[in-house]
This record gives structure tokens, C-alpha cells and sequence, in this order.
């Protein structure tokens, strides 16, 4: 049995994003860590704009069984954050558009705006180079730019972003922080 405030709190950030168009029905992925090698993980099904306790598999690290083939396939990428990074609580990968398209073009965010300023600084754009075979290196290199760079958030050119928090609410912040810094800086080489 998993908290219910726990559910809910992913169920209220999960809809916000997708409503921003973070999500979309055919990507995205939330997580919660929920013991020291345990956490939950939205299944392969879920469309994110509707989280209940059934569209959260719980899954183990130290047990592999049938519930990780019903896991979203980012998976791998959230159980290795979580077994590398000990206060990550809260795991997530989105696909904001201005922040995603914003990463093809440039090699970092550097916010003009107050909040990104002030909040965030300077964003790092993570280039994958070969991306034939980037799922397969993505569990494994993700956690390594976290432990080397003092963030949580990584822009990946082309993928999206990766993020986690110890507070849920302060990861979404960060989410929607960083995509309204690059939407206006979008908006701003218009003028």
C-alpha cells in the first residue's frame, strides 16, 4: 500500500504538467521514491493527465519481477538516479517544447529573466551525440552528470529534461521555470 497524500501529490503535479504540455500522451514519466531501494513509477499505459494508485507500479531495485515489464520504459533512468543519488525523492522526465527546442539550437540556457536569474542560472544542455544508442547509455550517464554538476535539472538536446528534487513542488517549479525562460528568450529574438 502506497501513502495516499503521496498518490495524490503525484496525481495534482502530474495533471498540471501535462495541461502545460510537459507530458503528452505518448511520453513522459513521474516517480516517487518510497523506501531506500523502492519507489513508484507510472506504468506504461498511463496517460499522465489521469494518475491513480492502479497507474503506479511499484518496483523494488534489489528484485526484479513482472512489474517492471508493466513500468514505463524509462525505468532504467529513474531506478539508477535513485540508486545513485540519496536525496532524490521525486524523479521525473518531461518534454517542455520551447526548452526542448531551445537545446537544438544552443550549448546552455542562460536566463534573462528574473525568476530563471535567480532561481536557476545558468542550465547546461546535454548533448548525447550519437543518439542510435542513447536509451541504452541514458541510465548510466545521467546520474553521472548529476553527481558531477550541482543541479537538478538536465537538458538533454533533443530529448527533454530530466529532473528530481526532494519536494515535489519544487521540482515542477524548476520544470516550468526553465521553459518560461526559454520561451521568452524565443519570444525576445523576435523583436
Amino acid at each position: 500500500m502506497v501513502d495516499k497524500h503521496l498518490i495524490e501529490d503525484i496525481k495534482h503535479v502530474s495533471l498540471s504538467m501535462f495541461n502545460k504540455n510537459f507530458f503528452s500522451v505518448y511520453h513522459g514519466s513521474i516517480s516517487a521514491r518510497v523506501s531506500s531501494s523502492g519507489f513508484i513509477i507510472n506504468s506504461k499505459d498511463t496517460i499522465l493527465d489521469e494518475v491513480t494508485e492502479e497507474s503506479l507500479v511499484k518496483l523494488d531495485c534489489h528484485k526484479r519481477d513482472y512489474r517492471w515489464s508493466m513500468a514505463n520504459s524509462d525505468v532504467h533512468i529513474h531506478e539508477h538516479i535513485y540508486e545513485t543519488i540519496p536525496n532524490a525523492k521525486y524523479v521525473c522526465y518531461t518534454m517542455p517544447p520551447y526548452a526542448t527546442a531551445y537545446s537544438l539550437k544552443h550549448g546552455k540556457v542562460s536566463p534573462q529573466d528574473y525568476f530563471g536569474k535567480q532561481i536557476l542560472g545558468e542550465v547546461i544542455v546535454y548533448d548525447p551525440k550519437n543518439i542510435e544508442d542513447w536509451l541504452e547509455r541514458a541510465p548510466y550517464e545521467i546520474p553521472q552528470f548529476f553527481q558531477k554538476h550541482d543541479t537538478h535539472l538536465l537538458l538533454i538536446k533533443g530529448f527533454g529534461l530530466i529532473s528530481y528534487d526532494r519536494d515535489i513542488t519544487e521540482m515542477a517549479k524548476k520544470i516550468s521555470i526553465l521553459e518560461n525562460s526559454c520561451r521568452l528568450l524565443a519570444l525576445s529574438a523576435n523583436i
